[in-house]
């Protein structure tokens, strides 16, 4: 999508501070961080929002998830603790609509969140 933040980021036009990337994901770190590690984990695919996702999707969303486990173990987190999380839409903090899973880790993470 040509206006979409996170396709141009992925293609290059515009920096990002990869730390993980194949041939369906990118992660990158948040360029507002909201705890020591904060990285984003996009697909390469333009999908705007959770909603628009369809079956032939859940491989992708599991390979998100596994994605961010192996990052937080990277970089020391596995045991103490991240989460994850996806927004959708306005009302649920989501900016960039497409798709992307935020890792935090590195400090304490309150229940509920928001």
């Amino acid at each position: 999508m040509s206006d979409c933040l996170f396709c141009k980021i992925i293609a290059g036009q515009i920096p990002g501070r990869f730390v993980f990337e194949d041939h369906e994901l990118v992660a990158i770190r948040d360029i507002n961080p909201q705890a020591p590690l904060h990285v984003l984990i996009i697909p390469r695919r333009h999908i705007a929002t959770l909603n628009d996702l369809t079956p032939h999707d859940d491989a992708l969303v599991g390979s998100m998830q596994r994605a961010a486990a192996a990052i937080a173990k990277e970089h020391g987190y596995a045991d103490s603790g991240y989460r994850t999380v996806f927004n959708v839409n306005r009302e649920a903090g989501q900016t960039v609509f497409h798709i992307h899973l935020h890792l935090l880790a590195g400090r304490g993470l309150g229940w509920p969140p928001g």
